[in-house]
């Protein structure tokens, strides 16, 4: 079944998402603040990845536990990036598998105790309270069942309140009809059952699993009977970020001028990841920079024009930091 189809949000504007996990280059650590210095129009950080491992209290950003020392600034900076309108959220799980299989838990089975949930739980709560993460991110990339996403939705929502943040990270395919992905459940009932709880979808179109080369794979979606307001189209910022599906900053402009003056309500951008992002790899916060002006401009349609409007970035102040 399809989505259960609701009005778009009133004077609602294309998201630009910036997921950061590479936080130290050759043991530097890489600053968010530039994206707040330089007006780069980003509008959410997600920090990645949170994992939880076999002991429940062993909960990891990346490698580390999220109190290490070497995190210190990125948790000052995230305070500063809220300040100043940047909403900040963490990543739940991505390719290393385990925190979903941990959380999966629902009424109905009989074989995992509620106590078994809240030990995994309780520290992933506590972390984001102790850091006041403004949402969270999951990234469901293993089997996890229906009923335990909804649960822990739920559990979110009351822990967190209506205006706590709650996305998803599907591959595109995940939110076509009959096609394979990664997270064992059905998206379109899980839009049905907690679609007002779920603020949007950061929509994977990379890896094989549906491109941005041309809209083809975003108009699927949108013939499945998904809002294009909730429907992130995500991207790799550098061809050695994760694997295939790279597109050109030429051509995804082009595309993306496509997609906002096709879909009115287009959801946004996403970035995988912050760190040495093109167009301008010393310089991150050029390509929110840049996503923000394709997604302003409703009527390019020629790659052409695209790639003046690359050329006369360097009359930005390409010094700023």
């Amino acid at each position: 079944m399809p989505p259960v189809p609701t009005a778009p949000l009133p004077g609602f504007n294309p998201r630009v998402v910036c997921y950061f996990q590479t936080y130290h280059d050759n043991g530097e650590y890489i600053s968010l603040l530039p994206l707040i210095e330089n007006t780069s129009g980003a509008t959410h950080v997600i920090l990645a990845a949170i994992h939880i491992n076999g002991e429940p209290h062993d909960l990891r950003l990346n490698d580390d536990p999220p109190d290490h020392p070497k995190y210190t600034q990125l948790w000052d900076e995230a305070m500063v990036l809220q300040d100043s309108g940047i909403k900040v959220m963490g990543m739940l799980g991505g390719a290393a598998q385990g925190s979903f299989a941990r959380l999966d838990y629902s009424e109905s089975r009989t074989d995992i105790p509620i106590a078994r949930f809240e030990a995994y739980y309780c520290p992933l709560r506590d972390f984001i309270r102790a850091h006041n993460l403004d949402g969270l991110d999951l990234d469901v990339e293993e089997e996890m069942s229906l009923p335990g996403v909804i649960h822990l939705i739920d559990r979110l929502k009351a822990d967190f309140g209506r205006d706590f943040i709650i996305t998803l990270a599907p591959v595109a395919t995940a939110l076509m009809a009959g096609r394979p992905h990664l997270s064992g459940f059905d998206y379109r009932l899980l839009e049905a059952a907690r679609g007002s709880s779920i603020a949007w979808y950061n929509t994977q179109f990379y890896n094989g699993w549906g491109g941005l080369h041309n809209t083809a794979a975003y108009d699927e979606i949108m013939r499945n009977g998904w809002r294009a307001d909730k429907v992130v189209a995500g991207m790799l910022t550098n061809p050695r970020h994760g694997g295939s599906g790279y597109v050109p900053l030429e051509l995804t402009a082009a595309v993306l001028s496509v997609l906002v003056e096709k879909y009115p309500d287009f959801g946004g951008v996403m970035g995988w990841e912050y760190w040495s992002s093109f167009p301008q790899v010393e310089k991150s916060w050029v390509w929110s920079y840049c996503m923000t002006l394709c997604m302003g401009m409703r009527r390019i349609r020629d790659a052409a024009i695209i790639v003046l409007m690359g050329r006369s970035l360097s009359s930005i102040n390409m010094n700023a930091r």
